[in-house]
């Protein structure tokens, strides 16, 4: 397993990183920050996201499903926890009513590698609709499923199986039986199979987009995902214009998508 995976500290640094260097100039590239914005992550983990724009003086906000996540977020966040400029809820986004439990909607609305995780995105997108202010924006971050790494198994304890691409794509029971061959074990195999019934393709996201009564504000492809600097030390590097022209191959080779969008209502 690669380390990062198991260092919640570093893991809050390099997310952090990631975003001060390219997630925060993307958004400002294609729309302008309001002042006094409030800035929600759903699905926040550690806060790294959410660090970068409390630097700045906004006022933020995480929901997170899995609390041992959130008590890293509070431990490296003390200083913005007891100034105000953060919140923290552990919490069904279902379940969330804006207003009552977090007193605000939100200007921008985050969801870094989390939307790949999400069961019945076509239920969950029109959500976002709730949670956000007149002008508001929804910044997407994801890898699609049909890249080499899209199940994620890199994060799997075996050097064979973290290090394998493409696998993940084998058909029904091809996938689990493979996985169990290389030594992974039946909570491993689960995991997996959990991520695969999630994994989202780029079309697939845009037709939800618009299903939801949405529209996108501006979109940018790469190759090497931003992340893998600090994950495996390759530079990042945008997606060849060609490729993210051609419907469903783009799949295959673009490493991670960043998207805004807004209310179409």
């Amino acid at each position: 397993m690669y380390e990062f995976h198991g260092n919640k500290k570093y893991y809050f640094d390099m997310t952090h990183k990631v975003t001060v260097g390219h997630i925060l100039p993307y958004i400002q590239q294609n729309w302008m920050f309001p002042q006094g914005m409030q800035v929600l992550e759903i699905g926040c983990g550690e806060a790294g996201v959410l660090k970068a724009f409390t630097d700045l003086g906004y006022h933020c906000t995480g929901i997170e499903l899995e609390e041992s996540r959130l008590e890293y977020a509070r431990e490296f966040m003390q200083q913005e926890l007891a100034s105000g400029k953060i919140q923290f809820l552990n919490k069904d986004i279902y379940d969330v009513d804006p207003e009552v439990d977090l007193g605000t909607k939100f200007d921008l609305i985050i969801l870094k590698d989390v939307i790949e995780h999400i069961p019945d995105q076509e239920r969950f997108m029109p959500q976002l609709h709730r949670f956000l202010k007149p002008g508001g924006v929804i910044f997407f971050a994801f890898p699609p499923w049909m890249m080499p790494y899209g199940g994620h198994q890199q994060v799997l304890p075996k050097k064979l199986a973290s290090k394998m691409p493409y696998y993940h794509l084998l058909p029904g029971k091809l996938y689990p039986m493979t996985l169990k061959l290389m030594g992974i074990n039946e909570s491993g195999i689960k995991t997996m199979e959990e991520i695969r019934s999630t994994g989202i393709s780029i079309e697939r996201f845009e037709k939800i987009v618009k299903q939801s009564e949405m529209k996108v504000m501006g979109k940018k492809s790469y190759l090497f995902n931003p992340i893998y600097e600090y994950k495996f030390g390759i530079k990042p590097r945008i997606q060849w214009s060609l490729i993210t022209k051609i419907p469903w191959l783009r799949n295959y080779l673009t490493m991670g998508m960043y998207y805004l969008v807004c209310s179409n209502k």
